[in-house]
C-alpha cells in the first residue's frame, strides 16, 4: 500500500473510531449495500439522458470498479472503527472504575499520561459532554480533547505532572488556541498543582484548572451520578450515541430525570431513566 492510501485509510479509520461503535457498524452496512448496489448497476442504468459518448461510458465503468473494491474496503474500515470505539470505551470506563475505588493522588499519578487523557475523556463524558479525542504530541504537548456541549466548544489539555507544578506558560497557550478555534472555554486538567500565577492568569479568561483533588471529586461524582454503567447505559434512539442522564428543568416533568443524548441539541433523543 502506498504512503497515500495509508494516509487515507488512517484517516478514515480515525473518523471511524471516534464515532459510537453502533453507529460504525450501522454506517459499515449501510455502505456495503451501497456500493454493492453501484457496482452491480449496468451502465445504461446510470446514465444522464442525453447522447451516449465514450468518456461517458468509461467514467461509468470506472464507477462500477472503483464500487466493486469499495464495497468490502469502505465497510472494513468502520467495522475496525467500531471495535477500537467499542475497546475503547471500555478502557475508559476500566479507569474510570479502578481511579474512583482507590481515589488518590497516587492513583493519578500512577497512570501513563495517555491514561490520564482517557480518564479525563470519561469524566467529560459522565458530565453531559460530547468528547473528541484529539490527543497531543505527547506527554507536554497539544489539545489533548475537544468538548462540545450543544455548539458550545471547550478544549482541554490534560498535564500529568506530579514533580512539576503547571505554569502559566500552559494556560496561556490553551488561551491562544481557544481564541483561534472559536472555543468558548477550556480546561487545564493535571495529577497535580497549578502556580500562583497560573491561576491569576486563569481568572476571568473562561479557564477552569482542574487539580488533582478537583479530579478525584469530579470522578467521585461522576461515578455516583452514574451508577448504572457500564452495562445498563442505552443507546440513543435516533443516532445510536451512549446517553447520559439529565435533569429536566421546565415543565410539568421539572426535576425529574431522563436518559438523554450527549449530541443534544443536534439530536434530541430521549429514553426515560425506569
Amino acid at each position: 500500500m502506498s504512503r497515500r492510501n495509508a494516509s487515507i485509510f488512517d484517516a478514515m479509520l480515525d473518523v471511524a473510531s471516534l464515532l459510537p461503535w453502533q453507529a460504525g457498524l450501522i454506517i459499515a452496512v449501510a455502505a456495503y449495500f451501497g456500493f454493492h448496489l453501484l457496482a452491480l448497476t449496468p451502465p445504461q442504468a446510470l446514465a444522464a439522458a442525453g447522447p451516449q459518448d465514450l468518456a461517458n461510458n468509461v467514467g461509468k465503468q470506472i464507477l462500477m470498479g472503483l464500487s466493486t473494491i469499495l464495497q468490502f474496503v469502505v465497510p472494513f474500515i468502520f467495522v475496525l472503527g467500531a471495535g477500537i470505539s467499542f475497546f475503547r470505551r471500555r478502557r475508559q470506563r476500566a479507569l474510570h472504575s479502578q481511579v474512583a475505588n482507590h481515589p488518590s493522588q497516587t492513583a493519578l499519578g500512577g497512570i501513563s499520561w495517555q491514561d490520564f487523557e482517557v480518564l479525563t475523556a470519561e469524566v467529560f463524558r459522565r458530565k453531559g459532554y460530547r468528547v473528541v479525542q484529539r490527543g497531543g504530541n505527547g506527554p507536554d504537548g497539544g489539545v489533548d480533547l475537544e468538548l462540545w456541549s450543544g455548539r458550545d466548544k471547550y478544549l482541554v489539555q490534560c498535564k500529568q505532572w506530579k514533580a512539576t507544578r503547571v505554569g502559566v506558560a500552559t494556560v496561556r497557550e490553551l488561551y491562544g488556541v481557544m481564541a483561534a478555534e472559536g472555543a468558548v472555554g477550556g480546561f487545564v486538567v493535571t495529577a497535580g498543582e497549578f502556580t500562583v500565577d497560573a491561576k491569576k492568569f486563569a481568572e476571568g479568561q473562561s479557564i477552569e484548572l482542574v487539580s488533582a483533588n478537583l479530579m478525584l471529586r469530579l470522578i467521585a461524582q461522576t461515578n455516583a451520578d452514574s451508577t448504572s454503567y457500564p452495562d445498563e447505559v442505552p443507546n440513543c434512539p435516533r443516532c445510536g450515541s451512549e446517553m447520559v442522564k439529565r435533569s429536566a428543568t421546565r415543565g410539568s416533568m421539572a426535576g425529574s430525570i431522563f436518559w438523554g443524548c450527549p449530541r443534544y441539541p443536534a439530536c434530541t433523543g430521549t429514553r426515560p431513566t425506569e
